[in-house]
C-alpha cells in the first residue's frame, strides 16, 4: 500500500505569515540589507535616465531641428557627444550598482540558508522518537532540501526581481505623468493592471499541479530511499520488480501533472505576452500621432517606447518569477511545517541537571501504551540498587525494551515515575539525563564512516589509546587490526560491511568508552556465538561490578547472575528474585528456562 504525503491547498496556507518568518533570518546583516537596497534605487535611477538621455540625442540629431538651428549647428552639434559619454556612463553606472547588490546581498542570502537549514535539523533532533518511527526519511531530506533552496530563490525574487520591477515603475510613472498627456499613464497603468490580473488569476488557477507533482516527487522519492535502505529485505524477497513499479507508477502520475502544468504555463506565457503587444501598440500609436501633430518629437517618440519597452521586459519576467515565487513559497511551506511540528516530550521550565552520586534507578507503579487503544506496561515497580545488575525477562511483545525507553525520556510515562537518586527523570534535562546512561542495543546502527568514528562516537575528545582499551575490552580489537584499513575501515550505510556481531561488539566497545554510570543492555548479545557471548559477558561482568545495570534479555543463560531478575507478561510484573529462586517457583521463567534448554540441547 503506498503511503503519500498529504499536501495542504495552497489556499489554505499563509503565505503572508511564511514570508514575514524568513525576516529575521535576513536581519543579521540588516546594513547589508539597506546597502543592497539602496544600490537597487541608483541601479533604477540609471535605467530610466537612459531613455531620457536618449531622448536629447535624437531631438538633437534630427534633421527638422538641425536645419531649423542654422547658424547655430555647429555649436548644437556638439552636445550629441557629450550627451552619448552621460548614456554610457549611465549604462555603467546601472551594471555597477547590479553587480554591488549582488554581492553585498550574497551573504544576507547565503547566511539566511544556513540558519535556517541549522534549525530545521535542530528542530529534527529535538523531536520525540514517535515522530522519528513514523517519519519518511526520503521524503523529509527532499522537502528540507527544497525548503531550503526555496529561502534563497524567495529571497532572490524579492530583492532581485520585485523591488526592482516596483521602483522602475514607479519612477516611469513620474516620467510621463510629468512631461506626457495623461492617457499615456492610463495606458501603461491599465496595461500594468491587466497584467498583473491576468497572472495571478490563471497561476492561482494552475498552482495544483504543481502541489500534485511536488507531493508525487517526495513519495517517489521515499519509495526509492527505503528501497535502498531496506536493500538487503528486497533481495531476500527478490522484490524488485514491486519496487521499481512503486516508483515508476508514481513517477507516471507525476509525469501527468508535469506535461498539465507545462500546458498551462503556455497558455499563461501567451496571455500575457497579448496584453503586453496591445498596450506597447497603443503607446505606439499615440505617440507616432503626436509626433505627426508636432505636439511630441521624435525623441519623445523613442522615449516612450523605450520605456514601455523597459518596463514590460522585467513585467514580462515578473510573470515568470510570480510563479517560481508561488512554487517556491509551496516547497517552503513543506519544510516550515516541520519547524511547525511539536515535540512530544518536553524540559520543564525549571528543569535542573541530573546529579548522579549512588545512581539507584527505581521504577515506581509505572504505566505506558503507545497508544490508547493498547496497554504495554501496567503498574511495573522495581529498583535498581547502587551497583547492582537487574535483568528484565519476558515473552516478546511484553515490553522489556519499552522500559529502556522510558528510562532515555524517549517517551514520557502515562502515570508512576521513574527517579534516579530521587530525582525524577521528568524534571530534569534530557541531555543531563542521557549523559549518564549508556545503551547497547539489540538493533545496532552504525554511520557510514570508520570504526574508529563509530566507537569514538560515545567521547568524541578520546584518544586512540582510549579507543582501543574499548575495543579490547569489547573482544573486538583483534578483529579490527586484521583487517587492511584496521580502524580507518569504512563500515558502510548502516554498518552493513559488518556481521551483526561485529556491530553488537563495536557498539559494546562505544558504550565502554563512555563509561556512563547507568548501563543498559538491551539483548546486546543477542547476535553473537556462544564463545563471543562469553567473552563479552565476562568484559561486562567487569565493567558492571561499578555501575548500576539494568540488562533486557531474551536469551536467559546471560543474566543467571543478575542480583534480580524482573519477569513481566503482558505488561505485568508476574514474578521476581534470583535465577535459582525463580527456578524453584516452577512459573513463567522456569518454563522460559526450559525451553531454551531444551533449543540448545538441539542445536548442539
Amino acid at each position: 500500500m503506498q503511503h503519500r504525503p498529504t499536501h495542504e491547498p495552497h489556499g489554505n496556507r499563509k503565505d503572508y505569515q511564511n514570508i514575514k518568518r524568513l525576516f529575521p533570518y535576513i536581519w543579521d546583516f540588516k546594513g547589508r540589507v539597506f546597502l543592497a537596497l539602496s544600490c537597487l534605487i541608483l541601479s533604477k535611477i540609471a535605467v530610466v535616465g537612459m531613455p531620457l538621455v536618449l531622448k536629447e540625442i535624437i531631438d538633437h540629431l534630427d534633421s527638422k531641428q538641425v536645419l531649423a538651428m542654422g547658424n547655430a549647428q555647429a555649436g548644437a552639434m556638439t552636445l550629441p557627444l557629450l550627451l552619448l559619454l552621460v548614456y554610457g556612463a549611465l549604462r555603467l553606472m546601472s551594471s555597477l550598482f547590479n553587480e554591488m547588490r549582488d554581492a553585498v546581498f550574497s551573504r544576507v542570502r547565503y547566511h539566511a540558508m544556513r540558519s535556517i537549514s541549522l534549525r530545521v535539523l535542530k528542530h529534527l533532533y529535538s523531536l520525540s522518537l514517535s515522530y522519528h518511527l513514523d517519519r519518511k526519511t526520503g521524503g523529509i531530506t527532499r522537502d528540507l532540501e527544497r525548503g531550503t533552496n526555496s529561502l534563497s530563490s524567495i529571497l532572490n525574487y524579492l530583492v532581485f526581481n520585485i523591488f526592482p520591477t516596483a521602483a522602475e515603475f514607479v519612477f516611469v510613472a513620474i516620467i510621463l505623468l510629468s512631461k506626457y498627456q495623461p492617457y499615456f499613464a492610463v495606458i501603461t497603468f491599465t496595461t500594468v493592471l491587466l497584467y498583473i490580473g491576468f497572472t495571478l488569476m490563471v497561476t492561482n488557477w494552475r498552482m495544483h499541479y504543481r502541489h500534485e507533482m511536488n507531493a508525487l516527487e517526495s513519495t517517489a522519492n521515499s519509495f526509492a530511499v527505503d528501497g535502498m535502505l531496506n536493500y538487503e529485505t528486497v533481495k531476500y524477497f527478490t522484490n524488485e520488480d514491486y519496487e521499481l513499479k512503486q516508483y515508476d507508477e508514481t513517477l507516471d502520475k507525476w509525469e501527468r501533472a508535469a506535461v498539465h502544468s507545462q500546458v498551462s504555463m503556455s497558455l499563461l506565457n501567451f496571455g500575457q505576452g497579448a496584453i503586453i503587444a496591445v498596450g506597447v501598440t497603443l503607446m505606439m500609436i499615440l505617440a507616432a500621432q503626436g509626433v505627426v501633430d508636432d505636439s511630441m518629437t521624435l525623441g519623445d517618440l523613442v522615449l516612450v517606447n523605450t520605456m514601455m519597452l523597459q518596463l514590460f521586459l522585467p513585467l514580462n519576467f515578473l510573470g515568470i518569477i510570480y510563479r517560481a515565487l508561488k512554487y517556491a513559497l509551496a516547497d517552503m511551506d513543506m519544510m516550515l511545517k516541520l519547524l511547525d511540528t511539536q515535540r512530544e516530550v518536553n524540559d520543564i521550565d525549571a528543569a535542573k541537571e541530573l546529579k548522579v552520586t549512588n545512581a539507584v534507578v527505581r521504577f515506581d507503579k509505572i504505566s505506558f501504551a503507545y497508544h490508547g487503544d493498547r496497554q504495554i506496561l501496567d503498574d511495573v515497580s522495581f529498583e535498581i540498587p547502587h551497583g547492582h545488575k537487574v535483568a528484565v525477562v519476558g515473552p516478546s511483545g511484553a515490553g522489556k525494551s519499552t522500559l529502556a525507553r522510558l528510562l532515555f525520556r524517549f517517551y514520557d510515562v502515562d502515570s508512576g515515575s521513574i527517579t534516579i537518586d530521587g530525582q525524577n527523570i521528568s524534571s530534569v534535562t534530557q541531555k543531563s539525563l542521557r549523559d549518564n546512561i549508556g545503551i547497547v542495543p539489540q538493533d545496532t546502527v552504525l554511520f557510514n564512516c570508520s570504526i574508529e568514528h563509530n566507537i569514538r562516537y560515545a567521547k568524541l575528545d578520546a584518544s586512540e589509546e582510549e579507543i582501543q582499551r574499548a575495543a579490547r575490552h569489547a573482544n573486538i580489537h583483534s578483529f579490527i587490526t586484521s583487517l587492511p584499513d584496521a580502524y580507518q575501515t569504512i563500515v558502510g550505510e548502516r554498518g552493513l560491511k559488518l556481521s551483526g556481531g561485529e556491530k553488537q561488539r563495536i557498539a559494546i566497545a562505544r558504550v565502554i568508552l563512555k563509561n556512563p554510570r547507568i548501563l543498559v543492555f538491551d539483548e546486546a548479545t543477542s547476535s553473537l556465538d556462544s564463545h563471543s557471548e562469553q567473552l563479552i559477558l565476562d568484559s561486562l561482568k567487569d565493567i558492571a561490578e561499578k555501575h548500576t545495570t539494568l540488562v533486557i534479555a531474551h536469551r536467559l543463560s546471560t543474566i543467571i547472575d543478575a542480583d534480580n531478575i524482573i519477569v513481566l507478561d503482558r505488561g505485568k510484573v508476574v514474578a521476581r528474585g534470583t535465577h535459582q529462586q525463580l527456578l524453584e517457583q516452577a512459573g513463567l521463567y522456569a518454563h522460559l528456562w526450559k525451553l531454551q534448554q531444551e533449543e540448545e540441547q538441539e542445536t548442539e
